[in-house]
Formats: C-alpha cells, structure tokens, sequence
C-alpha cells in the first residue's frame, strides 16, 4: 500500500563542491519510490527552462558581481518554484531538490560575504514563502570534494573559486545546520557512496515516517 502524505514534502539536498548531491538524489528518489511516494527530482539553478540558461551562463564562466549572482539564482528559483515545486506540492507530492534556499546563503552568503538578512528577503521574495520541510546536508571537506571534481572538472565559475572560498561555504552549511537542528540532517559525505546513502536514507525514512 503506497504512503499518503497529508501534504506535499520539499526536501531539499545541500552541500559543497563535489559532495556527491546528484549521485545520492538519484539513490534517494528511487529508495522513496520503492517504497510507494511519488517524487518529483529536481535540482537548481536548471529545473527548468530559464534555469537552464542561468547555469550556462555560470558554465561560461562571465563574470559577474556577487549581487548579480544572487538576483540570476534567484531569478531561476522563482521561476522554479512557481512551474515545478509549487505544482508538485499541491499534487500532494514529495519533491527532492538538489540545492535550493540554503545554497543561496552558504553561498552568496558565507561565501561572497553578502548580508544574510538581505539573501533571506530574496530567498522569500523568490520562494513566495516557501521552505524546505526537510535538509540533508552532504558535508565533506572542501580539498576532498575538490579533488573529486578534478576529475570531471569543476564545471562552472564557482566550482573554479579558491580553496578558501569553499571552506567558508562548508562552515557557512555546518552554522546553518547547528542554527536548525530539527530540519537539518548531517551527513559525512567523504565515505564511500553506498554508505552515504544508507546514512541519508535512515535520516530521510525517520523524517518521512514522522510526517505520515
């Protein structure tokens, strides 16, 4: 017999460079499956049409300030929500999204050094109010996720950003998980795959089962 949610659930996949989110949204959208929810897997900035053109435009490598990297993310967010996440919610549905609000402050945030307060204004704006119900963050050190994208290249402009960079992005996930223990849930990402996909499965399965 299939699960009911009585609403729609948005988890949503976070972490740095090289974490493996797209590996274990695959694993984790085909575990939930088996067990009867029907998911919608989607990931930002390209879960739709103008978010495929937001991540070109980062793949390019242009150059552009912190404050237009926020407003293209954002751009496509909205656009996501309101064509992808929203619709699937309302079906009743779980939607797994591969980054979403909490890359926007980790990122541009901790990051770029943006102020926080303003990131959550856009975050709302974007997101009509909408938040993750549910956060598994894939937490690895950033020279390890690094060298996992070496090699198959670190693919956009961002992904090219010095070590350190990245190293205030991960303590930027790892505030933002102490701040929200109920939503965040940790994962060590720097274990083998299959591993870190039984750990995220049990995290997910606990939260899933609580909502039931």
């Amino acid at each position: 017999m299939s699960p009911k949610l009585r609403h729609g659930t948005l988890v949503t996949l976070e972490g740095g460079e090289g974490s493996g989110k797209s590996t274990q949204a695959e694993a984790l959208a085909a575990l939930m499956r088996e067990q009867g929810y029907t998911v919608v897997l989607t990931r930002e900035p390209a879960g739709t049409e103008l978010g495929d053109i937001v991540k070109g435009i980062f793949q390019r490598g242009v150059a552009v300030t912190a404050e237009s990297e926020l407003f293209l993310f954002g751009a496509a967010r909205a656009q996501h929500v309101r064509d992808v996440i929203r619709p699937a919610l309302e079906r009743g549905e779980v939607v797994l999204c591969d980054r979403y609000t909490d890359s926007t402050l980790a990122y541009q945030g901790y990051g770029r050094g943006l102020s926080l307060d303003h990131l959550r204004a856009v975050n709302h704006i974007a997101t009509q109010g909408l938040p993750p119900h549910f956060t598994i963050l894939l937490d690895v050190p950033p020279e390890a996720g690094l060298a996992r994208k070496d090699h198959e290249s670190l693919g956009d402009s961002i992904g090219k950003e010095p070590l350190e960079f990245h190293e205030r992005v991960r303590a930027g996930y790892l505030e933002l998980a102490r701040r929200e223990p109920k939503r965040f849930a940790v994962v060590d990402a720097s274990s083998p795959s299959e591993r870190v996909t039984e750990s995220a499965w049990q995290q997910l399965q606990r939260f899933l089962d609580h909502i039931l």
